[in-house]
């Protein structure tokens, strides 16, 4: 699939300075098709090296955290992120 913007949200938007953005994102894209190059080219002007995304994944489900690691030209890719894992044991 491709980005939606309905499933964008900013938690968090960096004033100044060199701090990142936050952002969540969620989505029933996987996260392989989420981390590709290009994904979030849409966002290509607001998105900065080094901003986090909180990326959910509704078909799995599962959480990541990844951030920007390139925006150049339009092409905005994202690392592949850390996987939050979690049980519920009840």
């Amino acid at each position: 699939m491709a980005f939606s913007k309905s499933g964008w949200a900013t938690i968090a938007a960096s004033k100044g300075g060199n701090a990142p953005s936050i952002y969540s994102y969620k989505s029933a894209d996987t996260q392989a098709t989420i981390n590709t190059a290009g994904y979030f080219n849409e966002l290509a002007t607001i998105l900065s090296v080094g901003d986090v995304i909180f990326v959910y994944d509704t078909t799995t489900p599962s959480m990541v955290i990844t951030y920007v690691n390139a925006n150049s030209g339009g092409t905005v890719d994202v690392a592949d992120g850390t996987t939050v894992s979690a049980t519920d044991t009840d």
